[in-house]
């Protein structure tokens, strides 16, 4: 559907659409259950009709608190937007103080949570806010009246009341740095966008298989099957992720687009001892994230096979960058590429607001159909982040090329101020991360009474490695100036993780603690 004027309107519409031009082609297929176009509608309607005798209607929240990536999962969101309704996806890591302030947050009149999820929500204040439903005990409803709908059109009218493009559809918790996460909401319209543009940029076709492992709490989550909805295409979701059963599963499944999104993700692919880059045949596109030598190492490994980068956020809606196939390596990986189609782009000096040259770093803003309405319920956060003409302001420090493309730089916040010297973390790392036993890096400030703030490198070694502080700080020596060499090197085995980011601000907090301690002893 080339023509914007000839798409659907709404997400519901979306999904009809699909079940009557392409009723037996699959839509989803995760941990082996296999959901066609027609089957996921119903499931949605009777999501949808399980809801309404719950007495959820337009304007109301649902909350849904699972791990999981499922059919469930996208029926049980589905059918609350069919009623108009809003679908409050909640990151599955959050602990009673995050779940008690997103229940509150989205006054939420029903909270949908997964069994492994059982103890947080029991310590939370859940039941004494809202009336708490495990998934598991649910579903089976809506599926019993997904199976008594089955016999009618799945692209009837909805007996609800009519939902308009307009109408908020989704709500998505960004993963938070310093403060509480904050409530992203999305139109219908802006959810579309975002799939339509995706597909468009993909050149997504209806025998395409587009994979990812990313959960549904998360826009890397949804991206994928709007976008894969967009194209009359399917969805192949991993469930929970682990590298050898991924690894079967895009081989088997014949996927197409795979979208493992970030580098310790596909890097347990890449390196699992069953991979092999000729079983990836069916294989035509690779979109990922990484600092250039990563991403330049990645594609080396599966050289057949183009890999992308891509740049975007939470709040406009996933994706705002993406490269393109038959850009060159050099582009494809060390820049995003061009914005999506519909979407407005600029580098401002953050301190001033005035648009820099291509070249310059600056703080991004966005602005376009994608793009979110507000912060759910925090008038304040979406008066700070939001111009009165649109544009979004997104924390991040980018650069523009002179063909349109764009360069991450590093979180605005992710600066080190080392002497008066501005340090981007993500330089260091990508320079660490060229050692062959270093698996993983992050850096971040640590305080100093000369310099106010020194470089401290967290790192995750490679199996068998035997790397110690000082070969990483001899490794720096030379490479890059002696102001941005580590002054302190932690290794460490698991990451403070929010959704898919590592959590800075926790390791911030951790190499503080550490000096204070070595103080004092």
């Amino acid at each position: 559907m080339s023509n914007p004027a000839d798409r659907p309107r709404t997400v519901n519409e979306l999904i009809d659409w699909n079940a009557r031009l392409r009723p037996s082609g699959v839509a989803m297929s995760c941990k082996g259950e296999v959901v066609t176009h027609a089957g996921l509608a119903r499931l949605s309607m009777g999501a949808a009709d399980y809801l309404h005798s719950l007495g959820v209607g337009a304007g109301d929240r649902i909350a849904i608190f699972v791990p999981v990536a499922s059919a469930d999962y996208l029926a049980l969101a589905l059918g609350a937007m069919r009623l108009g309704a809003i679908a409050a996806c909640l990151n599955a890591r959050f602990k009673t103080r995050e779940l008690n302030h997103a229940i509150d947050n989205s006054a939420c009149k029903l909270l949908f949570y997964g069994a492994m999820l059982q103890e947080v929500v029991d310590a939370s204040t859940a039941h004494e806010r809202t009336v708490a439903l495990r998934l598991e005990d649910a579903r089976e409803e809506w599926r019993a009246g997904g199976a008594v709908r089955s016999g009618r059109e799945p692209a009837a009218a909805a007996p609800f009341g009519p939902v308009g493009p307009d109408a908020p559809a989704r709500i998505i918790y960004t993963s938070g740095t310093t403060a509480m996460p904050k409530a992203c909401l999305h139109t219908h319209k802006a959810m579309l966008h975002q799939g339509f543009s995706v597909a468009e940029r993909l050149e997504l076709r209806e025998d395409d298989r587009f994979w990812t492992p990313l959960p549904l709490f998360h826009t890397g989550g949804w991206t994928p099957f709007l976008a894969a909805q967009a194209a009359g295409a399917a969805l192949h979701h991993a469930g929970f992720f682990e590298a050898g059963e991924s690894l079967r599963q895009m081989v088997d499944e014949k996927c197409t687009i795979l979208f493992p999104s970030f580098e310790t993700i596909w890097m347990q692919v890449l390196t699992h001892p069953d991979f092999r880059a000729e079983d990836f045949d069916r294989a035509r596109l690779v979109l990922n994230v990484g600092v250039p030598e990563r991403l330049a190492l990645m594609q080396a490994m599966l050289p057949h096979v183009p890999q992308v980068s891509n740049t975007g956020c939470t709040e406009v809606g996933g994706f705002l960058c993406i490269g393109r196939a038959e850009d060159s390596l050099e582009s494809r990986c060390h820049t995003a590429g061009p914005p999506l189609s519909g979407m407005e782009a600029k580098i401002v000096d953050p301190a001033t607001g005035e648009e820099l040259p291509n070249g310059r770093a600056g703080e991004l803003l966005v602005r376009g159909p994608a793009c979110l309405s507000e912060y759910y319920r925090d008038p304040e956060a979406t008066r700070s982040a939001i111009e009165e003409d649109g544009w979004f302001h997104t924390g991040d420090l980018l650069s523009r090329t002179d063909d349109n493309e764009f360069v991450f730089v590093s979180r605005i916040k992710d600066m080190l101020k080392v002497g008066g010297e501005n340090v981007a973390a993500a330089e260091i790392e990508g320079h660490i991360l060229t050692h062959p036993e270093v698996h993983l890096v992050a850096v971040v400030s640590a305080p100093d009474d000369y310099y106010g703030e020194v470089p401290a490198a967290f790192i995750e070694t490679v199996p068998g490695a035997r790397l110690s502080e000082q070969d990483v700080i001899d490794f720096c020596k030379g490479a890059i100036a002696n102001f941005k060499i580590p002054k302190y090197v932690r290794f460490v085995r698991e990451w403070p993780m929010s959704g898919t980011k590592i959590k800075k601000f926790e390791l911030r907090d951790i190499i503080r603690e550490s000096i204070r301690q070595a103080a004092a002893d």
